[in-house]
């Protein structure tokens, strides 16, 4: 069988920078920082608090707005579900998709969803609070929760996709990734998968996240993973910087849509670049820790490159997974270094962490986006808060800023690595 060639035609973003995906991007080529002092609980009580938060969700258009809002009055719409529909009507709509749903684009059982999500944080609260409760109590109680329909509904990780296809009417395979800070990056290989090999014409991909609770603040700071320069927000997510002391929480959300390219020139589709490969690997290392010496990254790298079928020099940028945590930034370092060579002197390469925070569950997807539009517009936005470049991390982190790259870029590798060691890179051509 003939693989398909894959395009991207349409993108929608939702993050600390901004309502939608040129906003976004916009953000990031101005060096602006999403991150600010947390406001929406009272977290005076935790060593961090601070974290990337979404002022607003946009309004949904039309008849997805409708069909929301059964799910609102049933109480099975969370966060994190309102974020993923903001940024996939975005989406949809730049892909010529109209009210009429899947069939406005296609046939409905050949257009599917992937996407990049994660249990419900009510459950992992309420096993908590039952937990403190009942301790010393034998019973298998605390842990067992009896939760109402909704809130039942909202834990799954794949509830936002199935209220996406709700809204859009598509029947062909409803996928979801849940692997941390990986999920969206796999989510969009198992799309292009997909579609490549001819099981979809269209897959709507990405991922949803919304990390600003209690809750998680508490875990991730139990864990000494979050940085706590409260003094300086803006200032706190230091990828490749030799302070850097953790990384920072944040929220949103990021979807592509992915279509076989002659489906979407034969329907007269924009074209917004190409989906060129993706490679995926494990560290079997730590649960919280990349491996010193780069071996995971380099792997899903290398991987990803193998299946576009290009070398390494090929590339022009990477978009870093740069969480600003001292083990992560070091391995990536490591890592792009055995797999690019002598070419990694001339990449360039940035964190869009850096001004956004982590997304976890959705940071590869909204760095996918930021990597596509890089393509499209020559300018690479650059890794904020890097004022003192640690020795050890030692390429082209473009600490100056926003770089229009003369003659373009033809080739961006964005990389995602996550708690649990799953790693994921997906390699980007311009149109």
């Amino acid at each position: 069988m003939t693989e398909r060639r894959v395009v991207i035609t349409g993108v929608g973003a939702v993050s600390p920078l901004g309502e939608d995906a040129a906003s976004t991007f916009e953000g990031l080529c101005l060096g602006q920082s999403g991150v600010r002092t947390i406001d929406r609980f009272d977290a005076s009580g935790f060593s961090t608090r601070f974290a990337g938060q979404i002022e607003n969700i946009p309004l949904l258009p039309g008849a997805w707005s409708e069909t929301a809002s059964r799910y609102e009055a049933a109480d099975q719409m969370d966060r994190k579900t309102r974020l993923l529909l903001s940024a996939a009507s975005e989406a949809w709509t730049q892909a010529g998709g109209d009210d009429r749903g899947a069939r406005s684009l296609g046939r409905p059982e050949r257009i599917g969803i992937c996407l990049g999500s994660e249990v419900g944080r009510k459950l992992l609260e309420e096993v908590a609070q039952r937990s403190v409760r009942f301790a010393g109590i034998p019973t298998l109680q605390p842990v067992v929760p009896h939760l109402p329909i909704g809130e039942m509904a909202r834990m799954r990780p794949s509830h936002p996709g199935h209220v996406l296809t709700s809204i859009l009417g598509t029947r062909g395979p409803n996928r979801t990734v849940s692997t941390a800070c990986t999920s969206s990056a796999g989510a969009i290989a198992e799309a292009l998968y997909l579609v490549r090999r001819g099981t979809l014409d269209i897959a709507v991909c990405g991922g949803t996240d919304a990390l600003v609770e209690a809750f998680m603040l508490s875990g991730f700071s139990l864990l000494g993973a979050l940085s706590s320069r409260n003094e300086d927000p803006q200032g706190a997510s230091r990828p490749f910087d030799r302070e850097r002391d953790g990384f920072v929480l944040s929220e949103g959300a990021g979807v592509l849509m992915l279509e076989a390219e002659e489906h979407a020139l034969a329907r007269g589709a924009p074209i917004l670049g190409y989906l060129l490969g993706a490679g995926l690997s494990n560290n079997a290392y730590r649960i919280t820790d990349s491996p010193p010496d780069g071996t995971g990254p380099m792997i899903s790298m290398n991987a990803a490159l193998d299946d576009a079928g290009l070398k390494p020099e090929a590339v022009d940028y990477v978009n870093a997974h740069g969480t600003s945590t001292q083990m992560n930034d070091l391995s990536e370092t490591r890592g792009l270094r055995r797999t690019f060579g002598a070419h990694a002197e001339r990449l360039r390469v940035s964190s869009t962490k850096s001004m956004t925070g982590h997304l976890v569950a959705a940071c590869g997807a909204v760095e996918a986006i930021a990597s596509l539009l890089s393509l499209r517009s020559g300018r690479v936005h650059g890794t904020l808060n890097l004022k003192h470049p640690d020795p050890e991390c030692d390429l082209n982190y473009l600490p100056d800023g926003c770089e229009d790259v003369a003659g373009g870029i033809g080739v961006a590798v964005s990389n995602s690595f996550g708690f649990g060691g799953c790693n994921a890179s997906i390699v980007l051509g311009a149109p």
